[in-house]
């Protein structure tokens, strides 16, 4: 059965069929709302949920746009409302974790436990700057994070977008331009890697701490955002971090587990759960 007629049976009702349709993007989908949300059970809910509405709204979808954006757009509606309730994160909110690790043995141990056990706890650097960019884009205002999200990590067109957000083609080109710009000051003055008065050491310091006998500035300089911070701009930077972005997966990669206690780390900085 082709595309066409697996979704003229799900239009038909055949949940089977919309399964299948849905499918095929779920994956990116938990990816999509696990980056915005920062919370892996709360991404895997809000894909059940969307894929819930979305199929009992199936009947309202007039192929616009593909079946995915039009899921998208409903996943996003549904986060939107969820991170209404949040506080946005601030720039420091790395410092602010690493000081309740400090002072809290449970919270450390519950680290280390999983760097130890969890059969895929291995500490990259390169996933750090990936959950890095997630932080740092939770600094923004929401519809600013969501485009950034869409446009940068998932390659949505600006024209997508516009339907996902319901926005003018100018108001999204204003919010990438805007949310980029806020990020790049963000990394700019914080990132150590490529900044010598950045104040954020975090991916070195941890990968001292997983990585005792790996040599710190080796590990350094096999990252291109390293290799190229003498010779490329703040823009140039920005994309060689989406680059690497595109490439992790956040839900699937060797330090997953790791980087999901991290991120919960830095939820209980910014008091959105307690320990």
């Amino acid at each position: 059965m082709n595309e066409q007629e697996t979704l003229k049976n799900a239009l038909g009702g055949d949940i089977n069929a919309f399964q299948s349709l849905f499918a095929t993007f779920q994956h990116q989908l938990k990816s999509y709302l696990y980056r915005l949300l920062a919370n892996r059970n709360d991404a895997e809910d809000l894909t059940h949920d969307t894929f819930i509405k979305a199929f009992e709204k199936l009947a309202t979808f007039k192929g616009e746009s593909s079946l995915k954006t039009w899921v998208f757009q409903i996943a996003t509606h549904l986060s939107y409302n969820y991170l209404q309730r949040q506080k946005r994160w601030t720039p420091d909110v790395s410092e602010q974790a690493k000081k309740l690790v400090l002072e809290n043995n449970d919270l450390r141990n519950s680290i280390v436990k999983v760097h130890e056990t969890a059969t895929d706890a291995r500490y990259d650097m390169k996933e750090h700057i990936d959950t890095c960019f997630t932080c740092i884009s939770k600094n923004l205002p929401i519809e600013n994070q969501i485009a950034i999200m869409l446009k940068d990590v998932y390659d949505f067109s600006v024209s997508e977008i516009c339907l996902i957000l319901d926005k003018t083609s100018g108001i999204v080109k204003y919010l990438l331009q805007d949310g980029r710009k806020t990020m790049t000051d963000i990394f700019d003055n914080r990132c150590a890697l490529v900044n010598k008065n950045g104040v954020c050491h975090q991916c070195s310091e941890l990968n001292g701490w997983f990585n005792p006998k790996e040599d710190q500035q080796q590990a350094l300089m096999k990252l291109d955002l390293v290799k190229g911070s003498k010779k490329y701009n703040r823009d140039q930077l920005y994309e060689i971090r989406t680059t690497l972005v595109k490439a992790i997966d956040p839900l699937r990669s060797a330090g997953a587990d790791l980087q999901e206690i991290l991120l919960k780390c830095n939820s209980l900085a910014m008091g959105e759960i307690s320990a």
